[in-house]
């Protein structure tokens, strides 16, 4: 073959290159233009309408959608905008600081939809108390869950008596529910055994209610009245799904 033509088998190896991918490309900007994002953002008057059973409902919906990689595509710039001057939160989450429960998205939400309160172990202070009573008592979100997590690292250190630092402050608010479930759990009490885990992890989301419930007459009072439902839940970070407990 003569060096001319080498050239020309060459450019044209090259326009086809160069055609296929502009191919592409408009293929994918034409197919990312066809999605249509969500810019919808709760108001005063979707707080004010929807009900606790509601929000739930939701709230275990848009888990499916997580669960099957199905997620709201959302306009968060838009919805950035729309909140600038006001929130109405449906729900208040409290949850593990772990990097692998991100909230919002577990539970299919945009900006302005939930608040999130998160520490180690998922438990309650009195700023986390303070943060939950503004939530429901002052912006009016319905529904308080408070969410725990599998193989949570804060649990298991709480198990092994961990000393260090402020860590061993943390964990002193998570021990009760270490004793506690050691009281009723036949087995291998320790952090090895992931099922012990999952039990003092529970025990611990059902002890930081009944806490919330005891040292919160506001939150308390509103759970009286119907006005705001508490239900604990726990999330498996071996396939997303969160199980709501009894």
């Amino acid at each position: 073959m003569s060096i001319k033509n080498i050239i020309i088998l060459i450019i044209f190896i090259s326009i086809t290159f160069l055609a296929a991918a502009c191919t592409a490309q408009t293929s994918e900007t034409e197919n990312s233009s066809t999605v249509e994002l969500s810019d919808d953002v709760m108001t005063q008057e979707d707080q004010a309408a929807i009900t606790p059973e509601e929000i739930l409902q939701g709230l275990k919906d848009g888990n499916e959608r997580f669960v099957n990689n199905n997620l709201t595509p959302r306009d968060y710039p838009a919805q950035v905008r729309a909140t600038t001057d006001g929130q109405y939160p449906e729900a208040v989450v409290i949850a593990c600081i772990d990097s692998r429960v991100p909230v919002e998205n577990i539970f299919d939400k945009g900006v302005g939809d939930i608040f999130v309160a998160r520490v180690a172990g998922n438990f309650v202070n009195e700023d986390i108390l303070g943060s939950t009573e503004f939530a429901t008592a002052v912006a009016g979100s319905k529904v308080v869950v408070v969410m725990g997590h599998e193989h949570c690292g804060a649990v298991k250190s709480a198990i092994d008596d961990v000393e260090m630092g402020n860590i061993t402050a943390l964990l002193s608010k998570i021990k009760p529910a270490v004793e506690r479930a050691e009281e009723s759990y036949e087995g291998d009490e320790s952090s090895s055994n992931d099922d012990f885990v999952t039990n003092v992890v529970n025990t611990n989301v059902r002890y930081t209610i009944e806490q919330m419930r005891e040292r919160s007459s506001i939150i308390s009072e509103l759970e009286r009245n119907g006005e705001v439902v508490i239900a604990g839940a726990f999330y498996d970070l071996d396939t997303g799904e969160v199980v709501f407990l009894d």
